[in-house]
């Protein structure tokens, strides 16, 4: 008899959560505005209108950039401009500083659509932007629908009264604008993120309607708290039937509630989870709340909400609390574009970009310094990746002529709004940060405009912690500034940490921006000091990882300040990714350099030597050992070469062509040696370095080799992405090497590859990760930088090979098969 209760049970809850409909419709429809879009750049009379003949209009897919194409161009961004924040007093002319790129100016998007079963006295009709750059004017069948000014925020506006009667053959125009001086990086150009159309019954659960959150997390019980919003709901009787599944889609709670809603009361529902898998970056467990609304008897909503199980405290002279144990961010933060790609959001790219930082050891992401993509936040919750979203690089106060304080006073509030009720459900999102480095930080009043901010973030999310990215510390250890924050963050400033936490109320410091250490992947200077502001000739930095800017540091120094004081939260690493524009230390009427030199990995995806530092000390789960220069030097025979090997080993030993150098080991003696193992004193001869790796009982465990490479001899690829998707988005990342006869890497071939790329896929772009060069994404050629670049095959809608050939003068060509499926 119970058995039978059991599959009676199990068949109801199966019935009631199947995709749902009415009258033979579905009851919620969304789809994206994706394909057959026209784009013209350029001001466009009337452009709006929907007797506008756009024929000759350039025909295109959103996401879409129309900036990344180029041409890199001096004059694009040149700004006489002094860098407050980087402790500028005068102004200089400075090149490069948004990418070199065209971003600048008018672009005029359209497409037509369809609202399916339109009803206008039944159904509603929503338009959602993910993010359009910027300054968006929404034209619905030739009226405007909605102005959104801030091109990193989601916005969404209902359009239901301006669609014709049958739904059908509706006109979307969409004017976006970027004025000169409004950004200190590459913001990107167009309609860079995704447009939904959602169409629901009257009554419904809006955008961003659904709320949930854990009251109460332990091991063997936690609860869950959904409170859904309703609109045209007042004075009705609603029956709301939600079932909690896990992962696996089993049903682990379920409630059947009714409840009449008055004045905009959301509807509360309470669920209990007992023996919860709980949600980290080791394991990032999730679950979904699947929802329907029923109005006298009518089923009017049908919809899923994802969410993680997990806790989240801020805890005095200790830090950050996740799940009920201390942990420190090993964080990194990202711009938001994609290097080759620009800003057009990609969600293999987005993945490739964080399993990277994952297999590093990285644990957390801050959005530096706007609102994320949502396909960003949402696989750092399937991946495990805690991440700090942040709104703004600054407040009332300019950084940029153009830039955002223009809107500040009548927008901030809205655009917190948005971006709290847009991302408050995801579980991978611990912390709000208001701002970055913003001038208001000084002044008398500033501390009114942060408790304003942070105000907005307790009211819309008591459940997590704010702060605020602060370099000016002594302005804000002064003014109260950094006293009234949940958590005071401090960019940089390594100096001043101590004081900070003796004179802080909160007893806490979070390292909120880092290092800022400054190299090019494959380039080494001589002799190897430690240094600030370097600058040579050929506009690089040394890859040894021993120079950084005049306000920044080493990662040495955010590694001691973690691992020595417990009221120390960890960091966040300026930067995880080299982005486009800021390319300091040679931003000062330096060009060509257009690309920054601040990130663990290059901007073509191929991680620098510093990424296996930070991985020797972050990723605790597999080892690591590798070796720093290569060892291909014809012109420094005899000559004093240091070698450094990053390892999570205590110590190890050096051969030059089978001579010990002497083994090291991890000391106290300088910051330097504490997180290094160094031969400063090596002398370079042709033939093979190897590292033997000891661990603690001083065993030999672990050895690896460089060799002098030969003559280069062919063109090699490899990528992890040996199958992709035939959905015409899905992305291979290829890596494209000049190699001697042996497979050594050639580290001075700097030839030009030549792509040609059939089958069922299409090249997407190159990058070879030189901030200094000039050559175009989009093109199938560019020149190795270093002996690599990086290749980016998109597959098609159709299954099969994608076939790939790669020519350079000299070399063996190189061929190579991805399958699209």
């Amino acid at each position: 008899m119970m058995r039978l209760l059991h599959i009676a049970f199990v068949l109801f809850i199966l019935f009631l959560f199947v995709p749902t409909e009415m009258n033979g419709q579905s009851v919620r429809q969304s789809f994206l505005l994706e394909k057959n879009w026209r784009f013209f750049q350029g001001e466009v009379a009337d452009g709006e209108q929907t007797t506008l003949d756009d024929k000759n209009w350039k025909n295109v897919t959103v996401p879409h950039d129309w900036a990344i194409a180029g041409p890199f161009d001096r004059a694009h961004d040149l700004q006489d401009v002094a860098v407050t924040q980087n402790g500028e007093k005068k102004a200089t002319v400075k090149t490069g500083r948004t990418g070199g790129l065209p971003y600048v100016g008018v672009g005029w998007y359209r497409t037509k659509f369809d609202a399916p079963q339109f009803d206008p006295s039944s159904k509603r009709v929503v338009l959602k932007f993910d993010g359009a750059m910027s300054e968006a004017r929404v034209y619905v069948n030739g009226k405007e629908a909605c102005f959104w000014p801030y091109g990193y925020n989601a916005f969404h506006f209902d359009v239901t009264e301006l669609l014709h009667k049958d739904g059908r053959n509706n006109t979307v125009a969409v004017r976006l604008e970027n004025k000169a001086q409004s950004s200190r990086w590459y913001p990107g150009a167009g309609l860079y993120r995704n447009v939904h159309v959602i169409v629901t019954e009257k009554i419904h659960m809006p955008v961003w309607g659904a709320h949930i959150t854990t009251p109460f997390v332990s091991d063997s019980l936690a609860s869950v708290k959904l409170e859904t919003t309703l609109e045209h709901a007042d004075g009705k009787s609603v029956r709301m039937v939600t079932a909690i599944l896990n992962a696996e889609g089993r049903v682990v709670a379920q409630k059947e509630n009714e409840q009449k809603l008055n004045y905009g009361k959301a509807f509360v529902q309470n669920f209990e989870v007992l023996k919860p898998a709980l949600w980290s970056p080791e394991q990032p467990n999730l679950y979904r709340a699947s929802t329907q609304v029923y109005v006298d008897g009518k089923l009017m909503d049908s919809f899923e909400t994802r969410f993680g199980i997990r806790e989240v405290r801020i805890i005095a002279d200790r830090g950050f609390m996740l799940n009920g144990k201390i942990r420190k961010f090993q964080g990194v933060c990202n711009h938001h574009d994609l290097g080759p790609l620009g800003a057009a959001v990609n969600v293999s790219a987005l993945r490739y970009q964080l399993q990277l930082l994952k297999d590093m050891g990285c644990d957390a992401v801050r959005t530096a310094h706007n609102m994320p993509a949502p396909e960003l936040v949402s696989l750092c919750d399937e991946l495990g990746l805690m991440m700090m979203i942040e709104p703004f690089d600054e407040w009332d106060i300019a950084k940029c002529k153009s830039g955002y304080h223009r809107f500040f006073a009548d927008w901030a509030e809205r655009d917190m709004v948005n971006m709290i009720h847009h991302f408050r459900n995801n579980p991978s999102v611990v912390m709000w940060s208001i701002g970055n480095e913003v001038p208001t930080q000084c002044s008398a009043d500033g501390y009114k405009v942060a408790s304003f901010l942070q105000a907005i973030c307790h009211r819309e999310d008591p459940t997590r912690p704010v702060t605020c990215g602060m370099d000016q510390v002594s302005c804000v250890l002064e003014n109260g500034f950094a006293s009234l924050l949940d958590v005071p963050g401090l960019n940089y400033r390594t100096q001043r940490y101590e004081e900070a936490y003796s004179k802080l109320p909160q007893n806490i410091v979070l390292g909120s921006e880092t290092a800022s250490t400054v190299s090019s992947r494959g380039v080494y200077k001589f002799p190897v000091v430690k240094k600030d502001d370097m600058l040579y000739p050929d506009h690089q930095s040394t890859s040894y990882d021993m120079e950084y800017c005049s306000w920044s540091n080493l990662p040495d120094e955010d590694f001691a300040l973690a691992e020595d004081h417990h009221w120390t939260m960890g960091q966040f690493v300026w930067t995880g990714f080299d982005y486009l524009g800021e390319p300091s230390p040679y931003d000062t009427d330096a060009w060509p350099n257009h690309s920054s030199m601040f990130g663990i990995i290059d901007l073509a995806s191929i991680p620098k030597d510093r990424y296996y530092l930070y991985r020797s000390l972050w990723n605790k789960n597999e080892h690591t050992l590798h070796i720093l220069p290569h060892w291909t030097w014809p012109d420094r025979v005899g000559q004093q070469t240091p070698v450094f090997v990053y390892t999570d080993y205590p110590s190890a030993e050096l051969f030059i062509n089978g001579k010990s150098q002497g083994k090291r080991s991890k000391n106290k003696h300088s910051l330097q040696e504490r997180y290094r193992l160094m031969w400063m004193e090596t002398r370079y001869e042709p033939g093979e370095i190897k590292v033997v790796a000891y661990d603690e009982s001083g065993e030999p465990v672990a050895e690896k080799s460089v060799r002098t490479a030969g003559s280069p001899f062919r063109i090699k690829m490899e990528t992890v992405h040996d199958s992709i998707a035939a959905d015409g988005r899905s992305l291979a990342y290829i890596r494209v090497k000049a190699v001697d006869k042996q497979g050594n890497l050639c580290p001075h071939a700097n030839g030009l590859v030549r792509f040609e790329v059939g089958g069922a896929g299409a090249f997407k772009a190159l990058a070879n990760g030189d901030p200094t060069n000039l050559e175009s994404f989009e093109k199938p050629q560019m020149h190795l930088f270093n002996g690599q670049l990086t290749l980016i095959v998109q597959a098609g809608e159709k299954s099969g090979s994608i076939r790939i050939k790669a020519k350079s003068t000299g070399l063996k060509e190189g061929l190579f098969t991805v399958q699209a499926y």
